[in-house]
Protein backbone atom coordinates (compact mmCIF):
# COMPACT_ATOMS: atom_id res chain seq x y z
CA UNK A 1 0.00 0.00 0.00
CA UNK A 2 1.36 3.41 -0.97
CA UNK A 3 2.23 5.78 1.84
CA UNK A 4 2.16 9.55 1.88
CA UNK A 5 5.16 11.06 3.62
CA UNK A 6 3.56 14.49 3.58
CA UNK A 7 1.41 13.19 6.42
CA UNK A 8 2.42 13.56 10.06
CA UNK A 9 -0.26 11.67 12.02
CA UNK A 10 0.83 12.76 15.50
CA UNK A 11 1.18 16.43 14.59
CA UNK A 12 -2.09 16.39 12.69
CA UNK A 13 -3.90 14.75 15.62
CA UNK A 14 -2.53 17.41 17.95
CA UNK A 15 -3.77 20.15 15.65
CA UNK A 16 -7.20 18.51 15.49
CA UNK A 17 -7.25 18.20 19.28
CA UNK A 18 -6.81 21.93 19.62
CA UNK A 19 -9.14 22.83 16.74
CA UNK A 20 -11.96 20.77 18.26
CA UNK A 21 -11.48 22.54 21.60
CA UNK A 22 -11.29 19.31 23.59
CA UNK A 23 -11.83 19.71 27.32
CA UNK A 24 -10.03 17.12 29.39
CA UNK A 25 -11.01 15.81 32.81
CA UNK A 26 -8.01 13.51 32.83
CA UNK A 27 -4.25 13.93 33.17
CA UNK A 28 -2.08 15.87 32.71
CA UNK A 29 -3.12 18.04 35.60
CA UNK A 30 -1.95 21.36 34.13
CA UNK A 31 -4.84 21.05 31.62
CA UNK A 32 -3.44 22.79 28.56
CA UNK A 33 -1.24 25.17 30.59
CA UNK A 34 -4.15 26.64 32.58
CA UNK A 35 -2.82 25.27 35.85
CA UNK A 36 0.87 25.62 35.13
CA UNK A 37 2.99 28.00 37.19
CA UNK A 38 3.17 31.28 35.22
CA UNK A 39 6.92 31.34 35.85
CA UNK A 40 7.23 27.96 34.13
CA UNK A 41 5.07 29.17 31.24
CA UNK A 42 7.32 32.20 30.85
CA UNK A 43 10.40 30.01 30.45
CA UNK A 44 8.96 27.00 28.63
CA UNK A 45 6.27 28.67 26.55
CA UNK A 46 2.68 27.54 26.35
CA UNK A 47 3.33 25.35 23.29
CA UNK A 48 5.02 22.80 25.55
CA UNK A 49 1.90 22.45 27.67
CA UNK A 50 -0.48 22.56 24.68
CA UNK A 51 1.35 19.61 23.17
CA UNK A 52 1.29 17.63 26.40
CA UNK A 53 -1.84 15.48 26.13
CA UNK A 54 -2.72 11.88 26.81
CA UNK A 55 -1.81 9.53 23.99
CA UNK A 56 -5.04 7.52 24.31
CA UNK A 57 -8.05 9.45 25.50
CA UNK A 58 -6.53 12.68 24.19
CA UNK A 59 -4.43 12.51 21.06
CA UNK A 60 -6.50 9.47 20.03
CA UNK A 61 -9.72 8.12 21.54
CA UNK A 62 -9.64 5.68 24.42
CA UNK A 63 -9.45 2.62 22.11
CA UNK A 64 -6.92 4.24 19.72
CA UNK A 65 -9.43 3.80 16.90
CA UNK A 66 -7.80 6.48 14.73
CA UNK A 67 -4.50 4.51 14.86
CA UNK A 68 -2.51 7.72 15.21
CA UNK A 69 0.66 6.15 16.63
CA UNK A 70 0.35 3.03 14.45
CA UNK A 71 0.15 5.12 11.29
CA UNK A 72 3.14 7.24 12.36
CA UNK A 73 5.20 4.12 13.04
CA UNK A 74 4.32 2.61 9.65
CA UNK A 75 5.42 5.80 7.91
CA UNK A 76 8.73 5.68 9.79
CA UNK A 77 9.29 2.05 8.83
CA UNK A 78 8.72 2.89 5.17
CA UNK A 79 11.08 5.87 5.32
CA UNK A 80 14.00 3.77 6.56
CA UNK A 81 13.30 0.45 4.78
CA UNK A 82 12.25 -1.49 7.88
CA UNK A 83 9.33 -3.91 8.18
CA UNK A 84 8.21 -2.75 11.62
CA UNK A 85 8.97 0.33 13.71
CA UNK A 86 8.17 1.11 17.34
CA UNK A 87 8.39 4.57 18.94
CA UNK A 88 9.81 5.03 22.43
CA UNK A 89 9.72 8.06 24.70
CA UNK A 90 12.31 6.58 27.07
CA UNK A 91 15.36 6.97 24.85
CA UNK A 92 17.47 4.29 23.24
CA UNK A 93 18.51 3.23 26.72
CA UNK A 94 15.11 1.55 27.02
CA UNK A 95 14.89 0.48 23.38
CA UNK A 96 18.13 -1.48 23.51
CA UNK A 97 17.01 -3.26 26.69
CA UNK A 98 13.77 -4.25 24.99
CA UNK A 99 15.73 -5.61 22.03
CA UNK A 100 18.08 -7.60 24.28
CA UNK A 101 15.20 -9.10 26.26
CA UNK A 102 13.54 -10.15 23.01
CA UNK A 103 16.62 -11.89 21.63
CA UNK A 104 17.98 -13.55 24.79
CA UNK A 105 16.33 -15.09 27.84
CA UNK A 106 17.58 -14.91 31.44
CA UNK A 107 20.44 -17.32 31.92
CA UNK A 108 21.12 -17.53 28.18
CA UNK A 109 24.12 -16.07 26.38
CA UNK A 110 24.34 -13.05 24.09
CA UNK A 111 27.41 -11.93 22.15
CA UNK A 112 28.08 -8.29 23.05
CA UNK A 113 30.79 -5.92 21.88
CA UNK A 114 32.73 -4.76 24.94
CA UNK A 115 32.49 -1.18 23.67
CA UNK A 116 28.74 -1.22 24.43
CA UNK A 117 26.98 1.71 26.10
CA UNK A 118 26.13 1.53 29.78
CA UNK A 119 22.45 1.03 28.87
CA UNK A 120 23.41 -2.36 27.40
CA UNK A 121 25.11 -3.30 30.67
CA UNK A 122 22.01 -2.20 32.54
CA UNK A 123 20.07 -4.56 30.28
CA UNK A 124 22.37 -7.43 31.24
CA UNK A 125 21.92 -6.64 34.92
CA UNK A 126 18.14 -6.47 34.68
CA UNK A 127 17.76 -9.53 32.49
CA UNK A 128 20.31 -11.94 33.90
CA UNK A 129 21.58 -12.60 30.39
CA UNK A 130 25.18 -13.84 30.35
CA UNK A 131 27.39 -11.71 28.10
CA UNK A 132 29.99 -13.24 25.83
CA UNK A 133 32.29 -10.29 25.29
CA UNK A 134 33.53 -9.59 21.79
CA UNK A 135 36.66 -7.48 21.79
CA UNK A 136 36.66 -4.12 20.00
CA UNK A 137 39.36 -3.29 17.51
CA UNK A 138 41.79 -1.19 19.50
CA UNK A 139 43.91 1.61 18.11
CA UNK A 140 46.74 1.61 20.67
CA UNK A 141 48.36 4.73 19.23
CA UNK A 142 45.22 6.84 19.61
CA UNK A 143 43.86 5.04 22.70
CA UNK A 144 40.53 4.45 20.97
CA UNK A 145 38.23 1.48 20.44
CA UNK A 146 36.45 0.76 17.16
CA UNK A 147 33.60 -1.75 16.72
CA UNK A 148 34.51 -5.45 16.74
CA UNK A 149 35.06 -7.17 13.41
CA UNK A 150 32.91 -9.80 11.73
CA UNK A 151 35.78 -12.23 12.28
CA UNK A 152 35.63 -11.59 16.03
CA UNK A 153 31.89 -12.36 16.08
CA UNK A 154 32.44 -15.48 14.01
CA UNK A 155 35.07 -16.68 16.50
CA UNK A 156 32.80 -15.92 19.45
CA UNK A 157 29.92 -17.89 17.92
CA UNK A 158 32.26 -20.79 17.19
CA UNK A 159 33.31 -20.87 20.85
CA UNK A 160 29.77 -20.27 22.16
CA UNK A 161 27.36 -21.78 19.62
CA UNK A 162 24.54 -21.71 22.19
CA UNK A 163 24.46 -17.89 22.23
CA UNK A 164 20.99 -16.60 21.34
CA UNK A 165 22.25 -13.77 19.15
CA UNK A 166 24.62 -10.83 18.93
CA UNK A 167 24.69 -7.11 19.69
CA UNK A 168 27.04 -4.57 18.13
CA UNK A 169 27.33 -0.80 18.56
CA UNK A 170 27.73 1.13 15.30
CA UNK A 171 28.55 3.87 14.66
CA UNK A 172 30.44 4.83 17.78
CA UNK A 173 30.18 8.36 19.20
CA UNK A 174 33.57 8.96 17.54
CA UNK A 175 32.24 8.05 14.09
CA UNK A 176 33.76 4.59 13.59
CA UNK A 177 31.37 2.12 11.95
CA UNK A 178 31.28 -1.67 11.99
CA UNK A 179 31.12 -4.09 9.09
CA UNK A 180 27.42 -4.66 9.71
CA UNK A 181 26.88 -6.64 6.53
CA UNK A 182 29.65 -9.05 7.51
CA UNK A 183 28.41 -9.39 11.10
CA UNK A 184 24.84 -9.95 9.94
CA UNK A 185 26.05 -12.70 7.59
CA UNK A 186 27.90 -14.35 10.49
CA UNK A 187 24.74 -14.32 12.60
CA UNK A 188 22.32 -15.44 9.90
CA UNK A 189 24.55 -18.31 8.78
CA UNK A 190 23.77 -19.71 12.24
CA UNK A 191 20.14 -18.64 12.29
CA UNK A 192 20.84 -16.08 15.04
CA UNK A 193 19.52 -12.49 15.12
CA UNK A 194 21.68 -9.37 15.14
CA UNK A 195 20.81 -6.32 17.25
CA UNK A 196 22.52 -3.05 16.31
CA UNK A 197 22.73 -0.21 18.81
CA UNK A 198 22.74 2.54 16.21
CA UNK A 199 21.88 5.35 18.59
CA UNK A 200 24.28 7.68 16.76
CA UNK A 201 23.07 6.75 13.29
CA UNK A 202 19.61 8.29 12.79
CA UNK A 203 20.87 10.16 9.71
CA UNK A 204 22.49 7.17 8.01
CA UNK A 205 19.48 5.98 5.95
CA UNK A 206 19.21 9.31 4.18
CA UNK A 207 22.49 9.66 2.30
CA UNK A 208 24.39 7.08 0.26
CA UNK A 209 27.81 8.53 1.12
CA UNK A 210 27.41 7.65 4.80
CA UNK A 211 28.08 4.20 6.30
CA UNK A 212 25.40 1.63 5.54
CA UNK A 213 22.65 1.68 8.09
CA UNK A 214 21.60 -1.42 9.99
CA UNK A 215 18.43 -2.39 8.13
CA UNK A 216 20.10 -2.10 4.73
CA UNK A 217 23.03 -4.15 6.08
CA UNK A 218 20.73 -7.00 7.10
CA UNK A 219 20.37 -6.50 10.87
CA UNK A 220 17.27 -7.89 12.54
CA UNK A 221 16.70 -5.18 15.15
CA UNK A 222 18.10 -1.68 15.09
CA UNK A 223 17.83 0.90 17.87
CA UNK A 224 18.15 4.56 16.89
CA UNK A 225 18.09 7.79 18.90
CA UNK A 226 16.16 10.46 17.01
CA UNK A 227 17.45 13.18 19.32
CA UNK A 228 21.18 12.62 18.74
CA UNK A 229 21.75 13.14 15.01
CA UNK A 230 18.13 13.85 14.11
CA UNK A 231 15.65 16.62 14.91
CA UNK A 232 13.64 14.88 17.62
CA UNK A 233 13.34 15.86 21.25
CA UNK A 234 15.53 14.32 23.95
CA UNK A 235 14.43 10.76 24.80
CA UNK A 236 12.96 10.25 21.33
CA UNK A 237 13.97 6.77 20.15
CA UNK A 238 12.78 4.18 17.65
CA UNK A 239 13.55 0.53 17.18
CA UNK A 240 13.14 -1.14 13.82
CA UNK A 241 12.63 -4.79 12.96
CA UNK A 242 12.87 -6.94 9.85
CA UNK A 243 13.13 -10.61 8.92
CA UNK A 244 11.54 -13.67 10.49
CA UNK A 245 13.93 -14.39 13.35
CA UNK A 246 12.11 -12.08 15.79
CA UNK A 247 8.35 -12.00 16.41
CA UNK A 248 7.15 -8.36 16.26
CA UNK A 249 4.62 -9.11 18.99
CA UNK A 250 7.43 -10.30 21.29
CA UNK A 251 9.40 -7.12 20.72
CA UNK A 252 6.32 -4.99 21.35
CA UNK A 253 5.63 -6.94 24.54
CA UNK A 254 9.16 -6.44 25.87
CA UNK A 255 8.98 -2.73 25.12
CA UNK A 256 5.63 -2.53 26.92
CA UNK A 257 7.14 -4.37 29.89
CA UNK A 258 9.88 -1.76 30.28
CA UNK A 259 8.28 1.42 28.96
CA UNK A 260 6.14 4.06 30.55
CA UNK A 261 2.35 3.89 30.55
CA UNK A 262 2.32 7.69 30.26
CA UNK A 263 4.24 8.45 27.05
CA UNK A 264 4.98 12.05 26.25
CA UNK A 265 3.15 12.99 23.08
CA UNK A 266 5.62 15.84 22.49
CA UNK A 267 8.34 13.23 21.99
CA UNK A 268 6.10 11.26 19.61
CA UNK A 269 5.47 14.47 17.69
CA UNK A 270 9.19 15.17 17.42
CA UNK A 271 9.83 11.70 15.99
CA UNK A 272 6.93 12.00 13.57
CA UNK A 273 7.99 15.44 12.35
CA UNK A 274 11.60 14.35 11.86
CA UNK A 275 10.49 11.38 9.76
CA UNK A 276 8.49 13.67 7.48
CA UNK A 277 11.38 16.12 7.24
CA UNK A 278 13.85 13.41 6.30
CA UNK A 279 11.53 11.52 3.94
CA UNK A 280 10.93 14.71 2.00
CA UNK A 281 14.27 16.52 2.29
CA UNK A 282 16.71 14.14 3.99
CA UNK A 283 19.19 13.66 1.17
CA UNK A 284 19.48 17.40 0.65
CA UNK A 285 19.74 18.22 4.36
CA UNK A 286 22.23 15.49 5.25
CA UNK A 287 24.24 16.19 2.10
CA UNK A 288 24.44 19.85 3.08
CA UNK A 289 25.62 18.89 6.55
CA UNK A 290 28.34 16.70 5.03
CA UNK A 291 29.53 19.50 2.75
CA UNK A 292 29.62 21.92 5.70
CA UNK A 293 31.47 19.33 7.78
CA UNK A 294 34.07 18.87 5.03
CA UNK A 295 34.77 22.61 4.89
CA UNK A 296 34.80 22.89 8.67
CA UNK A 297 37.11 19.93 9.07
CA UNK A 298 39.54 21.42 6.56
CA UNK A 299 39.52 24.74 8.40
CA UNK A 300 40.12 23.05 11.77
CA UNK A 301 43.02 21.07 10.31
CA UNK A 302 44.67 24.39 9.43
CA UNK A 303 44.69 25.49 13.10
CA UNK A 304 48.06 24.83 14.65
CA UNK A 305 47.97 22.07 17.26
CA UNK A 306 44.66 20.56 16.05
CA UNK A 307 44.11 17.46 13.96
CA UNK A 308 40.71 16.28 12.78
CA UNK A 309 40.45 12.51 12.77
CA UNK A 310 39.27 11.20 9.42
CA UNK A 311 38.90 7.92 7.58
CA UNK A 312 42.66 7.59 7.17
CA UNK A 313 42.96 7.65 10.97
CA UNK A 314 40.02 5.45 11.87
CA UNK A 315 39.62 2.96 8.99
CA UNK A 316 41.80 0.12 7.81
CA UNK A 317 42.91 -3.38 8.81
CA UNK A 318 42.26 -3.88 12.51
CA UNK A 319 40.29 -0.61 12.75
CA UNK A 320 36.82 0.60 11.80
CA UNK A 321 35.16 -0.64 8.60
CA UNK A 322 33.69 2.77 7.72
CA UNK A 323 33.54 6.33 8.96
CA UNK A 324 30.93 9.02 9.63
CA UNK A 325 32.45 12.51 9.22
CA UNK A 326 29.76 14.43 11.12
CA UNK A 327 31.01 13.84 14.69
CA UNK A 328 34.10 16.00 13.82
CA UNK A 329 36.49 14.48 16.35
CA UNK A 330 39.50 16.71 17.02
CA UNK A 331 42.78 15.44 18.45
CA UNK A 332 44.23 18.25 20.54
CA UNK A 333 47.44 16.61 21.75
CA UNK A 334 49.32 19.25 19.77
CA UNK A 335 48.02 21.88 22.19
CA UNK A 336 49.62 20.14 25.16
CA UNK A 337 46.41 19.91 27.16
CA UNK A 338 43.46 17.57 27.70
CA UNK A 339 40.06 17.47 26.10
CA UNK A 340 38.52 17.97 29.53
CA UNK A 341 40.34 21.24 30.10
CA UNK A 342 39.73 22.40 26.52
CA UNK A 343 35.99 21.67 26.75
CA UNK A 344 35.69 23.64 29.99
CA UNK A 345 37.60 26.55 28.42
CA UNK A 346 35.36 26.62 25.33
CA UNK A 347 32.22 26.73 27.46
CA UNK A 348 33.55 29.35 29.85
CA UNK A 349 34.96 31.66 27.19
CA UNK A 350 32.83 31.11 24.08
CA UNK A 351 29.65 29.39 25.31
CA UNK A 352 30.53 26.50 23.02
CA UNK A 353 29.49 23.06 24.28
CA UNK A 354 31.49 20.13 22.93
CA UNK A 355 29.71 16.83 22.47
CA UNK A 356 32.37 14.77 24.23
CA UNK A 357 35.84 15.15 25.63
CA UNK A 358 38.52 12.73 26.73
CA UNK A 359 42.17 12.84 27.67
CA UNK A 360 43.20 13.98 24.16
CA UNK A 361 40.12 14.74 22.04
CA UNK A 362 37.08 16.95 21.58
CA UNK A 363 33.96 15.84 19.74
CA UNK A 364 32.21 18.76 18.01
CA UNK A 365 29.17 17.17 16.35
CA UNK A 366 27.64 18.80 13.26
CA UNK A 367 24.15 18.00 11.95
CA UNK A 368 21.78 19.30 9.30
CA UNK A 369 20.84 22.02 11.83
CA UNK A 370 24.24 23.69 11.49
CA UNK A 371 25.10 26.37 8.96
CA UNK A 372 27.93 28.73 8.04
CA UNK A 373 27.20 30.90 11.07
CA UNK A 374 27.41 28.12 13.64
CA UNK A 375 30.47 26.64 11.93
CA UNK A 376 32.15 30.06 11.96
CA UNK A 377 31.47 30.41 15.69
CA UNK A 378 33.03 26.99 16.31
CA UNK A 379 36.08 27.84 14.21
CA UNK A 380 36.57 31.18 15.95
CA UNK A 381 36.40 29.47 19.34
CA UNK A 382 38.88 26.77 18.31
CA UNK A 383 41.34 29.35 16.96
CA UNK A 384 41.08 31.21 20.24
CA UNK A 385 41.56 27.95 22.12
CA UNK A 386 44.76 27.33 20.20
CA UNK A 387 45.96 30.85 20.96
CA UNK A 388 45.35 30.36 24.68
CA UNK A 389 46.74 26.83 24.79
CA UNK A 390 49.89 27.79 26.74
CA UNK A 391 47.67 28.74 29.67
CA UNK A 392 45.93 25.37 29.53
CA UNK A 393 49.04 23.23 29.52
CA UNK A 394 50.45 21.23 32.41
CA UNK A 395 47.04 19.61 32.88
CA UNK A 396 47.05 16.52 35.10
CA UNK A 397 48.13 13.54 33.03
CA UNK A 398 45.85 10.55 32.50
CA UNK A 399 47.56 7.17 32.82
CA UNK A 400 45.95 5.36 29.89
CA UNK A 401 46.96 1.69 29.93
CA UNK A 402 47.53 -0.36 26.77
CA UNK A 403 44.51 -2.28 25.46
CA UNK A 404 45.76 -5.53 26.99
CA UNK A 405 45.54 -3.98 30.46
CA UNK A 406 42.16 -2.29 29.96
CA UNK A 407 40.27 -5.56 29.75
CA UNK A 408 39.26 -7.03 33.07
CA UNK A 409 38.40 -10.61 33.96
CA UNK A 410 34.65 -11.23 34.19
CA UNK A 411 34.69 -13.14 37.47
CA UNK A 412 30.93 -13.06 38.09
CA UNK A 413 27.89 -12.26 35.98
CA UNK A 414 27.02 -8.53 35.96
CA UNK A 415 23.63 -9.22 37.53
CA UNK A 416 25.02 -11.44 40.30
CA UNK A 417 27.73 -8.96 41.27
CA UNK A 418 25.44 -5.94 41.11
CA UNK A 419 22.87 -7.48 43.47
CA UNK A 420 25.41 -9.21 45.71
CA UNK A 421 26.18 -8.02 49.22
CA UNK A 422 28.74 -5.26 48.74
CA UNK A 423 31.08 -3.05 50.67
CA UNK A 424 33.18 0.04 50.01
CA UNK A 425 36.96 -0.16 50.07
CA UNK A 426 39.61 2.52 49.55
CA UNK A 427 40.70 2.57 45.92
CA UNK A 428 44.22 1.54 46.97
CA UNK A 429 42.78 -1.69 48.37
CA UNK A 430 40.50 -2.41 45.40
CA UNK A 431 42.90 -4.28 43.03
CA UNK A 432 41.95 -7.95 43.01
CA UNK A 433 38.42 -7.30 44.29
CA UNK A 434 35.27 -7.89 42.24
CA UNK A 435 33.46 -4.70 41.28
CA UNK A 436 29.85 -4.35 42.40
CA UNK A 437 29.13 -1.22 40.36
CA UNK A 438 29.69 0.28 36.93
CA UNK A 439 32.37 2.94 36.48
CA UNK A 440 31.78 4.87 33.29
CA UNK A 441 33.48 7.97 31.87
CA UNK A 442 30.66 10.09 30.49
CA UNK A 443 30.26 10.99 27.72
CA UNK A 444 30.40 8.77 25.70
CA UNK A 445 29.13 6.37 28.38
CA UNK A 446 31.13 3.20 27.67
CA UNK A 447 31.90 1.52 31.01
CA UNK A 448 35.52 0.88 31.90
CA UNK A 449 34.47 -1.30 34.83
CA UNK A 450 31.44 -3.57 34.98
CA UNK A 451 29.88 -5.30 37.96
CA UNK A 452 31.49 -8.71 38.22
CA UNK A 453 34.84 -7.70 36.76
CA UNK A 454 37.99 -8.11 38.82
CA UNK A 455 39.65 -4.76 39.38
CA UNK A 456 43.29 -4.15 38.50
CA UNK A 457 45.82 -1.49 39.39
CA UNK A 458 46.24 -0.15 35.80
CA UNK A 459 42.51 0.36 35.32
CA UNK A 460 42.04 1.99 38.70
CA UNK A 461 45.02 4.25 38.06
CA UNK A 462 43.51 5.23 34.70
CA UNK A 463 40.23 6.17 36.36
CA UNK A 464 41.69 8.00 39.35
CA UNK A 465 44.12 10.00 37.22
CA UNK A 466 41.21 10.65 34.85
CA UNK A 467 39.11 12.09 37.65
CA UNK A 468 41.98 14.37 38.67
CA UNK A 469 42.23 15.51 35.05
CA UNK A 470 38.50 16.24 34.74
CA UNK A 471 36.88 12.94 33.77
CA UNK A 472 33.23 12.68 34.84
CA UNK A 473 32.10 9.39 36.41
CA UNK A 474 28.34 9.64 37.03
CA UNK A 475 27.52 6.10 38.13
CA UNK A 476 29.85 4.93 40.96
CA UNK A 477 28.64 5.58 44.48
CA UNK A 478 31.76 7.69 45.06
CA UNK A 479 32.17 9.83 41.93
CA UNK A 480 35.53 11.06 43.19
CA UNK A 481 36.67 7.42 43.33
CA UNK A 482 38.33 7.62 46.72
CA UNK A 483 36.42 4.41 47.40
CA UNK A 484 35.04 1.65 45.18
CA UNK A 485 32.01 -0.53 45.77
CA UNK A 486 33.06 -4.20 45.61
CA UNK A 487 31.45 -7.58 46.32
CA UNK A 488 31.69 -8.35 50.01
CA UNK A 489 33.49 -11.65 50.29
CA UNK A 490 33.64 -11.77 54.09
CA UNK A 491 31.99 -15.10 55.06
CA UNK A 492 31.57 -13.91 58.63
CA UNK A 493 29.35 -11.03 57.65
CA UNK A 494 25.65 -11.93 57.61
CA UNK A 495 23.90 -11.71 54.26
CA UNK A 496 21.70 -8.69 53.87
Amino acid sequence: MAVNHAEAPVLEALAQYHDSDELGFAPPGHKQARGADPRARAVLGDAVFYGDVLADGGLDDRLARHRVLERAEKLMADAVHAEHTFFSTCGSSLSVKAAMLTVACPGHRLLVGRDAHKSVIAGLILSGVEPVWVEPQWDPARHLAHPPSAVAYDKAFTEHPDADGALVTSPTPYGGAADLTGIAEVCHRRGKPLVVDEAWGAHLPFHHDLPSWAMDAGADICVTSIHKMGSGLEQGSVFHLQGDLIDPAELASRADLLGTTSPNVLIYAGIDAWRRQMAQHGHELVGGAMELAARTREAIEAIEGLHVNDADDFCGPGLAADFDPLPVVIDITGLGTTGYRAADWLRANHRIDAHLSDHRRLGTQLTHADDEQTAAALLAALRDLAAHAPGLQHAPAVAVPPPSELRLEQARLPRDAYFARHTKVPVAEAPGRIAAEMITPYPPGIPVVLPGERLTQPVLEYLTTGVRAGMFLPDPADQGLATVRVVDEDPARPAR
